[in-house]
């Protein structure tokens, strides 16, 4: 019983859902979210308030300006794509908290929340800052 509890607060710790993720932007959690796709997929379409660094080009320079006191929520387009993990992996080796996003941008939009971007959808529920 004790190796399936680990299991299970093992994923939490490491992983969240879009609506955790959506709540913790709105709630003015220390929490940022990174596309770690190519450029050209992130300006088609993002999560709001995400920033792009792609897991190619995560390195000590292009992560020098990014607060280690937040948590960085790491996504991709979905559970086809191996993006998120491979940069939730490049953000812990230089010394940040991550998360994986669950099933990436593309479970971030089905479970009915907007996006930014030239494709973006501003149908869904909105990041609403309370500053």
């Amino acid at each position: 019983m004790e190796e399936q509890i680990k299991h299970y607060e093992n994923k939490l710790a490491f992983e969240m859902d879009p609506s955790d993720l959506f709540d913790a932007l709105n709630n003015g959690e220390k929490v940022i979210a990174i596309d770690a796709r190519k450029e050209f997929g992130f300006e088609a379409e993002h999560i709001p308030t995400a920033i792009n660094i792609p897991h190619r080009e995560m390195n000590e320079e292009s992560t020098k300006h990014l607060d280690k006191d937040f948590v960085y929520v790491i996504y991709c387009d979905g559970i086809g794509c191996n993006a998120s993990t491979k940069g939730a992996l490049n953000m812990s080796k230089l010394g940040f908290k991550v998360k994986e996003l669950i099933g990436g941008i593309e479970w971030w939009k089905f479970d009915g929340y907007a996006t930014d971007g030239t494709k973006g959808s501003q149908t869904g529920a909105k990041i609403q800052c309370a500053c």
